[in-house]
């Protein structure tokens, strides 16, 4: 077994350190591989759920805040309001799928995220509006830690792109199929059988679940029963505080154009629903395609040699400089073209950060502790969504226009760049013996 060195924030020579053989031995054969394949779909699906039920508030705004009679500032907190409990959480839910079965936990967590959406519809102001968001907070703190767990036990390193790249894209899909159904929705009947309509389909998704995943809940392939990480240990390790702050710079940028484009694009320049609707539906599919091709190449690449940790940290240099600059553009586009040309540079942006974050986090980790260290790194990142909302909606309420928004969303993306660059150490499994 290679060398695990402890590590510090410097940038030499980088190699991958967790092979496929590594993680056979650790893991053991555990499902077919067309289980297996049913599993990395099913969470993929999760996490296209997930992402429609989180930005469905977004895709309502445009009704939602003239009828609940909601301030810029009021509508960012509620939006604020499901990270005040998945960002923590998402360390704590990690460090249970290092210690507990996956698979059902999982469950729980879709099955009370998708009752949050569904009752989101007969809300009737701020406070409710708050409550129901937390608790959607709460379930959807499983999808992170709980896929990246599964990946880094299951998955070998040959596979890890494409299984990330699985979850990336149905990151990016999640908003583009919210978007497009949610407008269409939204057009038709209002905003709140947006909420009805979405949480009903989530619920669907325990069905095929319970199927597929029943052999690896039986005791004849458990989860193998390995020695837990010692969790004090794990957060002395300054590469996990590193890649939080990696994380929360990318997700800064995502989470802006996610919640509040929608809102800008209807109300401050004028574009119809269908209209926005159809533009930022495009930026999302880019941005799941970038992922899916980028997750492919980046398999073959290392199958034939390449060093993985060079190549994700490449990829994600680019990606944080792709969104940053597409922000920054966008606040100056003139015209459907223009709008469109930026949201598609930005989709491929975050094809590619969507891809290589959690595949550069299970390196750090290990199969051992994955779910922990995704789960804090995940809790680090999303801090973005407690911050942002709320900063951009007392900017807009106080200076009356966006500007400083977009330009403090790109600054924080392209911020990232120096950050991958320099600060993120060298990419190879942790030393988490202590």
């Amino acid at each position: 077994m290679p060398h695990r060195a402890s590590l510090g924030a410097n940038n030499g020579g980088e190699r991958a350190m967790v092979t496929a053989a590594e993680i056979q031995r650790e893991a053991g054969p555990r499902a077919s591989g067309t289980r297996l394949a049913w599993v990395v779909g099913l969470l993929g699906l999760s996490v296209l759920l997930n992402y429609i039920d989180r930005g469905a508030i977004g895709v309502a705004a445009p009704l939602m805040k003239q009828e609940l009679n909601l301030s810029a500032t009021s509508f960012g907190t509620a939006v604020s309001a499901f990270f005040w409990v998945y960002a923590p959480l998402c360390a704590f839910v990690g460090w249970l799928c290092d210690r507990f079965c996956v698979y059902r936990m999982f469950a729980l967590g879709i099955a009370l995220w998708a009752f949050a959406t569904l009752l989101t519809g007969w809300v009737g102001g701020i406070a409710s509006l708050i409550v129901l968001r937390l608790v959607l907070g709460l379930g959807e703190s499983i999808a992170f830690p709980g896929s990246s767990k599964i990946f880094a036990m299951e998955v070998p390193a040959a596979h890890r792109g494409l299984a990330n790249a699985v979850v990336a894209a149905a990151l990016a899909f999640g908003p583009a199929v919210g978007t497009l159904a949610g407008g269409m929705i939204l057009q038709a009947a209002g905003w709140r059988p947006i909420f009805w309509i979405f949480g009903a389909i989530t619920l669907l998704w325990l069905l095929p679940w319970q199927v597929t995943s029943a052999p690896l809940r039986s005791k004849s392939v458990a989860t193998p029963a390995t020695d837990p990480v010692n969790f004090r240990a794990l957060l002395k390790v300054p590469a996990l505080h590193l890649m939080g702050a990696a994380h929360f710079m990318s997700n800064y940028g995502f989470y802006f154009l996610l919640t509040w484009l929608p809102l800008y694009l209807v109300k401050t320049v004028g574009y119809s629903i269908p209209q926005m609707t159809l533009l930022t539906t495009m930026g999302f599919v880019i941005q799941g395609v970038t992922a899916l091709v980028s997750g492919r190449l980046s398999d073959r690449a290392v199958a034939a040699g390449a060093d993985e940790a060079t190549l994700r940290r490449r990829a994600m240099i680019w990606a944080q400089a792709l969104g940053g600059g597409a922000i920054a553009a966008l606040w100056y586009a003139q015209g459907p073209l223009q709008v469109g040309l930026c949201l598609a540079v930005a989709g491929i942006g975050s094809g590619l950060l969507a891809t290589n974050l959690y595949a550069v986090g299970q390196i750090f980790s290990g199969p051992r502790a994955a779910g922990s260290w995704i789960g804090v790194q995940n809790a680090f990142g999303n801090c973005a969504g407690i911050i942002g909302p709320v900063v951009t909606g007392v900017i807009v309420d106080r200076l009356g226009s966006y500007g400083w928004a977009f330009a403090l969303a790109a600054g924080v993306s392209l911020l990232g760049v120096w950050w991958w660059w320099k600060m993120v150490p060298e990419i190879r499994q942790a030393d988490l013996s202590a």
